[in-house]
């Protein structure tokens, strides 16, 4: 009899390609997670894993338990939300792990109708970029991400995750007061491909959308200055050091002095964002009122 504790893992070090990355996220020890996996193959009669230099991966019948492991995880999350609803539900926590603008757009505003439509569940937030928040998921450490579409992510057919779409937005040019286009009612990006810009740190979702919009354009930019937090990179903008293209949410509420913001001219680049659930768990009594109250946050009419 395979036991389901053990598929997770296996799921775990097939995400996360090493033991010891894979214990850290499940909060074992590298031991126990070996310990876990010798007994999984154990139990199934077959080599599941093989170890190199560069990490561990999956032999072909790790391969062929895995994709078991996603429908049979999914199955359990289905089972534990009949089980809630059946126990009524109507009480417990969510905890949703969401980037700094998702917050302000869309999360916190589910999380004032919840106060009043469900007040018996509670929301405990974290604060997460949007590349962080799907891993979270699935590692079990948060029940709920608002993330957005990046180069690598899992995919919306991924057999591990269920996506809820909630909104769009476009990116707008910031460039200085004194920029040769600040005039401009719309500004190619083409004809900022010889400035400097400022953007995010490679590895966060709006880096990519920068980066391939400016490919898009004719051009690579040349970043010449870093940082993940938009009120910096305005702030560097304003200081006549770059120009940069920021999320339309994200300009909300923010000092603008020194800088000019214009639509991009043509096809804006866009930031779609969604919510994230482990497979089978949409269902689940105190999940489902999250995910309905994220989508009405974000105009989006409930099914």
């Amino acid at each position: 009899m395979i036991e389901a504790r053990r598929l997770h893992i296996l799921r775990a070090v097939a995400d996360h390609r090493t033991v010891t990355a894979a214990a850290a996220a499940l909060y074992l020890t590298p031991s126990a997670v070996s310990q876990q996996l010798t007994a999984l193959e154990q139990e199934t009669g077959h080599r599941l894993v093989e170890r190199g230099a560069k990490g561990v991966r999956l032999t072909p019948a790790g391969e062929i338990l895995l994709s078991h492991t996603n429908a049979v995880l999914a199955q359990l999350e289905r089972a534990e939300a009949e089980l809630a609803a059946y126990g009524s539900g109507a009480a417990g926590t969510v905890t949703v792990a969401a980037f700094a603008t998702g917050i302000a757009q869309v999360v916190a505003p589910a999380v004032a109708r919840l106060a009043e439509s469900a007040p018996g569940i509670r929301i405990r937030v974290q604060d997460a970029e949007g590349d962080a928040s799907l891993p979270m998921v699935l590692d079990r450490q948060v029940d709920v991400a608002v993330a957005v579409e990046y180069r690598g992510a899992p995919p919306a057919d991924d057999p591990r995750l269920t996506h809820v779409s909630l909104y769009a937005e476009p990116f707008d040019a910031v460039v200085p007061v004194r920029h040769r286009l600040a005039e401009a009612a719309e500004i190619p990006l083409a004809d900022l491909a010889k400035d400097a810009w400022i953007g995010p740190y490679p590895g966060n979702p709006c880096h990519d959308v920068v980066v391939l919009a400016c490919e898009s354009a004719g051009f690579q930019p040349r970043l010449e200055h870093s940082s993940d937090d938009f009120r910096a990179v305005v702030a560097l903008a304003s200081a006549d050091a770059g120009v940069a293209l920021v999320p339309r949410s994200a300009l909300s509420g923010m000092d603008l002095t020194g800088v000019v913001v214009r639509p991009v001219d043509g096809v804006a680049p866009t930031r779609r964002v969604f919510a994230a659930v482990r497979r089978g768990a949409e269902e689940h009594p105190l999940i489902r009122p999250v995910l309905d109250a994220l989508r009405e946050a974000a105009g989006v009419k409930t099914p």
